[in-house]
């Protein structure tokens, strides 16, 4: 039982996969950000790390792809308030100009 128990410390942390959609496509279809290789599946990108800090991955992935609609870890999707903290480091977009009336 201590073996097993001292076998289960020394394993490798499994890597964890992860998924954000942005809200406006990309073109490319695989990128490195951070310590995650991303791949585009279908407007999806993923990717799979052993790295286990959720919200900076989420926020690496925004910086590169702009504003996500979702992110989840292992098939679980971030709460409303993690989402909106990822997003606070997607790139500001500015307001298309608005339309002067004569």
């Amino acid at each position: 039982m201590l073996l097993a128990a001292l076998s289960a410390l020394a394993a490798p942390a499994a890597a964890a996969t992860y998924a954000g959609k942005p809200a406006v496509a990309l073109g490319e279809t695989k990128f490195v950000a951070r310590d995650i290789v991303w791949n585009n599946a279908g407007g999806i990108y993923q990717g799979s790390t052993s790295e286990s800090r959720p919200l900076v991955l989420c926020q690496s992935l925004a910086k590169r792809a702009g504003r996500l609609n979702s992110f989840t870890v292992d098939g679980k999707a971030f709460a409303e308030a993690d989402l909106a903290k990822c997003n606070s480091a997607a790139p500001a977009v500015s307001a298309p100009p608005v339309a002067e009336a004569n």
